[in-house]
């Protein structure tokens, strides 16, 4: 009888101690490839797999069910796991749950379909978010034009803008690379392009573009974007219907006082800003803050705001990271000038050393859009013509980190932010 009796005590403390769930933890000490950790958690809701994001728990880790293949899945991609206890994930969302503690468990429902906005030929220059998608193994479907216009985003969850310009000045590069091949080419094929769409020119076709992805957003849509993407895409639609191109650009002048005919209410993020008139200057507006900076390069960090993570999961969610000080990089667009940021964007990123934004988030209509200064979070200065940064040399970046913490934003059980 006493045999038995101890036998069904083993047993029972063997079942209620077994391992059936995954940690992948995101602090800085544990994780040796946080990059690959957000693959591995968009390969398991892509498999139909539960997958809980512990917001502010050992720097917002991700809680998935035991089984073989994602074992060995982590194993072969190089990312840090632990094997929990069902009574050891009880005592985890037990903390979390405490009020004491700014911590949130927020359930992945879906592994969202993702559209990169990027040209079909090689650019003299590289994309962040396409370098992490594919480094991280999350699959992507580039789209351009064509595509925007013809309203295929309404396929995709997820929309990240490349580096681009929706103001139909190629990217401002006249001055400097008017006479190279590269730049001949591209102006070329836009042409080609907004006449094939038909359209008289490239910026009245780039603005079609910028309202499509607009209304993409307020129909529900997440949209990501850095560097030029960002304020190009404001200044698209605030100048809808008006001509601020100069002749180089498309053929006649701009119109006269174009900066007073502006209507700030179209724009996302972005108020009461002035357009550089001058084509031969690499500037769209006083938005960026690249030549108002003063921030020698081994002291431009810039700080994430700390949100509650039960009343405010959206932004927590867009800021997890194992470390609130990110290191800071140049951009055509580097940052954001705070004095015109409209009062609806949360601020979640900022630089006080220059009073600057750098990272922002906002909602319009059903949908949501973050903005990014910066070109590239592992390249200070990264240059036209610079070779791609190599990921395996950063698997644990903070600011790529936060790209995909946009990436894997739209998987989750929505909450209303309260902020």
């Amino acid at each position: 009888m006493n045999k038995s009796l101890f036998c069904i005590l083993i047993l029972l403390v063997t079942l209620s101690t077994r391992a059936s769930f995954i940690l992948l933890p995101m602090d800085e000490s544990t994780q040796q490839n946080h990059l690959k950790a957000y693959g591995i958690t968009y390969w398991c809701l892509s498999r139909d797999y539960k997958a809980s994001w512990l917001l502010n728990y050992r720097g917002g880790s991700f809680l998935l069910p035991d089984a073989e293949e994602i074992r060995k899945e982590c194993k072969i991609r190089g990312v840090s796991f632990e094997i929990i206890s069902d009574s050891e994930q009880a005592e985890i969302l037990n903390e979390i749950s405490s009020p004491s503690q700014n911590m949130e468990s927020v359930i992945l429902e879906k592994a969202p379909k993702i559209a990169v906005y990027t040209p079909k030929g090689k650019q003299p220059w590289d994309d962040a978010v396409t370098l992490v998608l594919t480094y991280a193994e999350i699959p992507f479907t580039p789209i351009y034009d064509e595509e925007v216009l013809s309203d295929q985003l309404l396929m995709y969850d997820w929309l990240h803008l490349h580096h681009e310009d929706f103001t139909g000045q190629y990217g401002k590069f006249y001055a400097a690379y008017k006479n190279t091949p590269w730049y001949i080419d591209q102006k070329r094929d836009s042409e080609a392009l907004a006449a094939k769409l038909g359209y008289a020119k490239v910026s009245q076709e780039k603005g079609a573009v910028a309202k499509k992805i607009r209304d993409f957003v307020v129909g529900g849509g997440f949209m990501f974007a850095m560097c030029s993407a960002t304020d190009s895409f404001d200044i698209a639609l605030a100048a809808d219907g008006v001509d601020i191109c100069e002749t180089m650009f498309d053929g006649d002048p701009s119109e006269s006082n174009y900066q007073s005919k502006l209507n700030y209410n179209n724009s996302f993020a972005f108020k009461n800003f002035t357009l550089e008139r001058r084509p031969e200057v690499y500037e769209f507006s006083d938005i960026d803050m690249t030549t108002k900076r003063r921030v020698a390069m081994e002291k431009d960090y810039f700080t994430l705001m700390e949100f509650s993570a039960k009343w405010d999961p959206i932004p927590s969610m867009l800021c997890q990271n194992h470390t609130q000080l990110v290191k800071g990089f140049m951009g055509q667009t580097t940052s954001f000038d705070t004095a015109l940021i409209k009062s609806n964007v949360l601020i979640m990123g900022t630089c006080e050393l220059n009073g600057e934004s750098r990272y922002i988030h906002g909602e319009k209509g059903k949908g949501m859009f973050t903005f990014f200064g910066g070109h590239d979070p592992e390249d200070f200065q990264h240059q036209v013509g610079d070779p791609p940064t190599v990921l395996d040399l950063h698997p644990n970046s903070p600011g790529y980190r936060l790209i995909l913490n946009n990436v894997l934003f739209p998987a989750a059980r929505k909450k209303k932010l309260k902020t």
